[in-house]
């Protein structure tokens, strides 16, 4: 770290066009989730720009960990508006998705029209194996990092057996792990461990006011609803693009801890409830977004488009796909900036808020629960042909057929797990090299 980062010093904001190519060029280097993306963003802007110093940027991570959705997208946007307010933070935060969107939808494309060819599948086969290996390693790095005392390990305990046995909806575990933040962090903040002392010295460019307040709501609002209404009004209320459009948006109010938190649900739900996609297409879809620059969260705008793909009418198919892609989008991206651009001026009261970082730190320790919930809902659908689901009374099981285990499928697992976790490879490495040993072993 430079001496000026460390004095809390910076340099004289940039202008707009500086700015602009900055953007861009994380835009397009944003790659490896989200720790490498604030990993990236802290390079360029705290340690080589120095536009901002590391009190203003811990401040914008920890606001951005409070929101739903994606963080580094979030954090994007936050430094965007700290530069240039309202035009830097939409800029910045287009950015940060675009690339991702594009590349995004032509691997949709490729997907939906050529994943039954042998080879093509064979790839997918080797790729959903190494996504196994990388929620198990996000898993292990996640919990290291967030479960720092005896209560937040049995707050994760319970939201995995909440989700996996009872199968409670996903937004009651995050909302009852709040609130049980909330109470400890009044009557019991001790069982929390020693609090995280933040820097309090951190400029406002925008002085808070309730009239602001309310016209942001507004803007917002209708921005992100207009469209929804314009789908069901022109296609009806079951149309899959309003499905997708109102359970998207529904995701983008609840997704607490990141990518890795909600998919689970959002698995299950795409899976079972609409019957958009197949467990196995869910894993490929993950694995396409590990590979694409932006949030990983894009894997939404993957479901969205096969499953609009599938269920065309009145469009053609590959018109369908690629508006379900934008809806889903639309509806994933446009809250995050709502978020920012209302809740950026108070960010100052929020930090001083105790009960309300004891009810933060426990719904990360609910994350971790929730990732593992993943890990093993993904992992039967990887190494067992056929996984039935069995319900006595409020408690939900899943069995696998043992006799439908795949041994190919568990060896390369294996293999992208070493890979991860003891030669600590990339995850470009990972996936590309699971690929071509999914390939070998289907096709040779």
């Amino acid at each position: 770290m430079t001496d000026s980062s460390d004095s809390g010093v910076k340099a004289p904001s940039p202008s707009f066009a500086e700015a602009l190519k900055v953007w861009i060029k994380i835009g397009l280097l944003s790659f490896g989730g989200p720790a490498g993306q604030i990993a990236l963003m802290h390079r360029i802007l705290v340690d080589e720009k120095k536009w901002l110093n590391e009190p203003q940027f811990l401040h914008a991570l920890n606001f951005c960990m409070l929101l739903p959705g994606p963080e580094a997208q979030q954090l994007a946007t936050y430094s965007g508006w700290l530069l240039h307010g309202i035009r830097g933070g939409l800029v910045a935060g287009l950015l940060f998705i675009l690339p991702g969107v594009a590349v995004m939808l032509g691997l949709s494309y490729v997907y939906v029209s050529f994943a039954h060819i042998g080879f093509v599948a064979a790839i997918f086969f080797g790729i959903q194996c190494a996504v196994f290996a990388i929620v198990i390693e996000a898993l292990l790095r996640i919990s290291r990092r967030m479960l720092k005392s005896q209560i937040m390990y049995a707050i994760s305990a319970l939201a995995f057996v909440a989700l996996f046995f009872f199968d409670l909806p996903f937004p009651l575990v995050i909302l009852s792990a709040g609130l049980v933040g909330l109470w400890l962090g009044r009557y019991a903040p001790h069982l929390f461990g020693a609090p995280v002392a933040v820097d309090a010295q951190v400029d406002i460019v925008v002085k808070p006011s309730w009239a602001r307040a309310l016209v942001t709501i507004a803007t917002g609002l209708v921005i992100w609803w207009a469209p929804v209404l314009l789908l069901v009004l022109s296609l009806g209320p079951e149309h899959v693009l309003v499905h997708e459009a109102l359970f998207f948006s529904k995701m983008a109010v609840v997704t607490f801890g990141g990518a890795y938190a909600v998919l689970a649900y959002v698995a299950q739900e795409a899976v079972t409830n609409f019957g958009w996609l197949a467990p196995h297409e869910m894993l490929a879809g993950l694995g396409l977004a590990e590979t694409t620059p932006g949030p990983l969260i894009l894997v939404l705008q993957f479901i969205g488009y096969v499953a609009a793909y599938r269920d065309p009418a009145p469009f053609d198919p590959a018109v369908a796909g690629v508006m379900g892609a934008l809806v889903t989008t639309w509806v994933t991206f446009v809250p995050c900036f709502l978020w920012i651009f209302l809740a950026a001026p108070y960010v100052e009261a929020v930090r001083q808020v105790k009960s309300l970082n004891a009810a933060l730190t426990a719904i990360t320790a609910a994350v971790v629960g929730v990732i593992l919930n993943l890990a093993v809902w993904f992992g039967l659908h990887v190494f067992f042909g056929q996984v039935a689901e069995s319900h006595f009374g409020p408690l939900r099981l899943w069995w696998p057929d043992v006799a439908s285990i795949d041994l190919w499928a568990l060896a390369l697992a294996a293999a992208a797990l070493v890979a991860t976790l003891r030669f600590h490879a990339g995850m470009v490495v990972t996936l590309g090299g699971c690929a071509a040993l999914g390939l070998a072993i289907k096709l040779l």
